[in-house]
């Protein structure tokens, strides 16, 4: 069984996936093969390299409802259309690609190996963190009593990003026999791994050609049937009895999508067979290649042997956990709930989906990673809170993943003219091109119907992008790409919001109609006959902070490309003074009792039963899809799926957030903080992953208990699958990357606004000690917090002094030095 157990709401409680000795901290371990959970390790093993990406399915299994092979490009899309509803709906899709792991056995003649038709007397399977390898171990006996012991090792190249490669041993423990080995590439897959999309055409790939590379390999070429996309995957596999390669005869097997050889061998009791494979795979979008087939076999052709690549994918790992390694050290007794094993599990993941090997794709990060097909491997606001764990370790990855925005300003500008706006309006679900692909139904399958999907009304999205990008810049100083690149997205943003926002001389306010905030179970009002809400709060905020970076950003920006940029743009004083006064002037709605209304009327919308709903349902996460199966709605009640209002809270300090309602006429005391938190955490269903992490932060302060429960929810998203069986179709790569963020935020408390790192931190009752590196303009820096001292230690002798701030005590901390900061007495974080 795997190891896994419930949130602890005291970080308490048994020990969560706790590995075995020696490897404590660095490995998710599944001991006994439960084939009801195969989706969910498929996914929590995926392997990746930022480049493309496998689930981690056994070498020897197909797609049959139990098990889900899957292998992703990171950008490889495709569009098909279905008749839904009476209706043609076009979608894109994050393309399955060609199985490249493909390897059957035969024992002596018996049927082709799966776990399922022996008998198991032993089986683990382990994600090794520190080495980025899957292996998978087990012994087991045949109808005859012939007991055999097989063990995977596999990885997918960090060092080289077009490389992949397993390992197979086989040892025969009491009989002797043949052992007959199937092994190619399997191009008949198409895209079955998310139920939602289940009635929609999934057939992506058409063949193209499948041939020998080499006396031991096999090439296929494939191509997606409407981006034309070309595929070359070429693999070759040798066999060896201890160290000495065997010769054995091949066989080739051909038909359209798929290609493979046979070979059978001899062995003898005690003995062992080793299998090494070794896949490459290069697209028709590769930089440096003529085409992708010839590509695919001169890197064949050239590839070292397993133990080699492994090697130098071992070594390109160590460098990158120096870099992203938060080490905790507990106070007394061992932790309880394996955090260290999460955290670097979560890193792990988002290093898997965007690494130095994405810096110069054209790629966004979607919100599951390429781990599986939920959401159709969409891009939403996710990168929100994936940015700031990669900014502050590997900047560089964020500056090209914003790249991926700037790419799509112009679709982003065309999307606001068709809605009648100006400026850039950015969707909420992008793909390939960066038109919305959000599909117009969605299935709800309670109550098996086809519903509207508004949620591209989350225009919040675009605020969302102007945050990553003044975030990165307050990280980075990196002032030329604010020159060419940010500067030109944020203006284009503040632009929207301005057109977007519309005058009320009654209220002498002016004020956004028609959008959808970050709760999405609000798509109207009551009754209402066309979709959209007046003045979310979240939305009108974050549009003023929008507008003030936008005013930075011209003071910011040297003369000569300020005036360039406004003529290019045709951005007159007269437009940038109205913006000054929409940020002045927006409308925030509010409660009788002073609570922020999450949008204009939301106060008069009903309470909900939640003790009737949890006793009727249980699991009330999806409460919309409830609630539309009974024929009710979402909309009539004071609910949220995730943080609205509370957003506020978890992107601003209440210093920041108090001085933007300064800006705008309204009081936000310090007391009505906790008063919204309070009211909102209360109505909140926690329908996505994302909301965990918000609501851990901003309860705090306002209530320790429910807040370690949410970081541990959190934490253990996907290890423990709390949204009940969503896992399997992908992990929640928001949740993963902001949780980590979380702890760093909540243990060192870093900032970066007004150009000054800022540092407040508190250790945990229950941490002696935490270790982490983060870059902040030019710097390296090594933070070392104990209960009573922080120390600061810089790499980078001649980096230029930057201002940091400890304890809201700013210090000019030059190139290369090392500052020890006492602390007070801690508190809990």
């Amino acid at each position: 069984m795997a190891r896994s157990s419930p949130p602890d709401p005291g970080l308490g409680g048994e020990a969560g996936l706790e590995p075995a000795a020696g490897t404590a901290g660095w490995a998710l371990i599944f001991d006994g093969f439960e084939p009801s959970s195969e989706g969910q390790r498929e996914a929590l093993c995926a392997l990746g390299n930022g480049y493309f990406a496998t689930r981690g399915a056994a070498p020897w299994a197909r797609a049959d409802g139990v098990r889900y092979p899957g292998t992703y490009l990171a950008g490889g899309y495709n569009r098909l259309r279905t008749s839904i509803a009476g209706r043609t709906v076009e979608s894109e899709d994050l393309v399955n690609l060609p199985n490249w792991l493909h390897l059957e056995l035969r024992l002596a003649g018996a049927d082709w190996f799966d776990e399922r038709q022996v008998r198991l007397t032993a089986f683990r399977q382990q994600l090794d963190l520190r080495r980025a390898m899957l292996v998978r171990a087990m012994t087991f006996e045949d109808a005859e009593g012939r007991r055999t012991r097989l063990t995977e090792r596999r990885f997918v190249s960090m060092a080289d990003m077009h490389t992949a490669a397993l390992e197979i041993t086989l040892r025969a423990e009491n009989w002797s026999g043949a052992v007959t080995v199937r092994s190619g590439i399997d191009g008949r897959v198409v895209n079955a791994g998310a139920k939602l999309y289940a009635r929609f055409n999934n057939r992506h790939l058409e063949p193209l050609a499948g041939e020998a590379a080499g006396d031991d390999g096999v090439l296929l070429l494939v191509r997606t049937s409407e981006s034309q996309l070309q595929v070359a995957q070429a693999a070759r596999t040798r066999v060896f009895r201890g160290d000495e390669p065997l010769q054995p005869a091949r066989r080739p097997l051909s038909e359209p999508g798929y290609v493979a050889q046979d070979f059978e061998l001899q062995i003898a009791a005690g003995e062992t067979l080793r299998l090494d494979k070794v896949a490459v795979l290069f697209t028709s979008r590769d930089d440096a290649i003529a085409e992708p087939r010839e590509a695919a076999q001169k890197a064949l052709a050239r590839a070292g042997g397993y133990q080699s690549l492994r090697a130098a994918h071992v070594l390109a790992w160590k460098h990158l956990w120096r870099r992203f390694d938060i080490r905790m050290q507990p106070a007394g007794e061992p932790f309880r709930l394996n955090v260290p094993m999460l955290l670097r599990l979560n890193l792990f993941h988002l290093l898997a989906a965007a690494s130095l090997n994405s810096i110069g794709l054209d790629i966004g990060i979607p919100a599951r990673g390429w781990t599986g097909e939920a959401y159709q491997g969409h891009v939403f606001w996710d990168e929100l809170f994936i940015f700031p764990t990669l900014a502050f370790r590997q900047p560089e990855i964020v500056r090209s993943l914003l790249m991926y925005r700037y790419r799509r300003l112009d679709e982003a500008r065309v999307a606001a003219a068709r809605a009648g706006f100006r400026g850039a309006m950015f969707p909420w679900q992008s793909g390939s091109d960066g038109q919305e692909q959000t599909q117009e139904l969605n299935l709800n399958p309670r109550s098996q119907r086809w519903v509207p999907d508004n949620s591209f009304r989350q225009r919040h999205v675009s605020s969302a992008v102007a945050w990553n990008v003044w975030q990165y810049f307050q990280i980075t100083d990196d002032r030329e790409f604010l020159q060419f690149y940010g500067a030109e997205l944020i203006l284009e943003i503040a632009r929207f919001w301005a057109s977007i926002a519309t005058y009320n001389a009654a209220r002498d306010r002016y004020e956004i109609h028609g959008v959808m905030g970050p709760d999405e179970f609000h798509e109207s009002y009551p009754g209402a006959a066309t979709p959209g809400l007046n003045n979310n709060a979240y939305t009108n905020i974050m549009a003023v902070w929008v507008l003030c970076r936008a005013l930075d950003v011209l003071e910011v920006l040297p003369d000569i490309r300020r005036a360039e940029l406004m003529a290019r743009l045709g951005l007159t004083p007269a437009e940038a003074a109205r913006w000054e006064d929409i940020s002045r002037r927006m409308f925030v709605p509010f409660h009788q009792d002073g609570i922020i209304s999450q949008f204009e009327g939301y106060e008069s919308l009903a309470e909900l039963d939640w003790d009737g709903y949890r006793a009727r349902y249980g699991d009330i996460h999806r409460l919309e899809l409830i609630l539309e199966a009974e024929g009710d709605s979402a909309n009539r009640y004071k609910v949220s799926k995730q943080a609205d209002v509370l957003m506020l809270f978890y992107l601003f300090s209440a210093e920041e957030l108090a001085a933007l309602f300064q800006r705008l006429g309204y009081a936000l005391p310090e007391p009505s903080i906790r008063q919204n938190v309070v009211y909102y955490h209360a109505r909140c269903s926690h329908g996505s992953t994302l909301s965990r992490v918000v609501h851990a932060w901003v309860l705090a302060r306002a209530n320790r208990a429910d807040a370690i429960t949410c970081l541990a929810e959190a934490l253990q998203s996907d290890v423990s699958d709390i949204q009940g069986g969503a896992a399997a179709e992908g992990v929640h790569l928001g949740a993963m990357a902001g949780s980590v963020d979380l702890i760093q935020r909540v243990c060192t408390g870093v900032e970066t606004t007004g150009g000054v790192l800022r540092l407040n931190p508190r250790l945990a009752d229950r941490l002696a000690k935490m270790d982490m590196r983060i870059r902040y303009r030019g710097h390296t820096l090594d933070l070392c917090l104990t209960r009573d001292a922080l120390r600061v230690r810089g790499r980078e002798p001649d980096a230029a002094p930057i201002r940091l701030a400890v304890q809201g005590v700013e210090h000019l901390f030059p190139g290369g030095a090392t500052r020890v900061f006492a602390l007070p007495a801690p508190g809990d974080c």
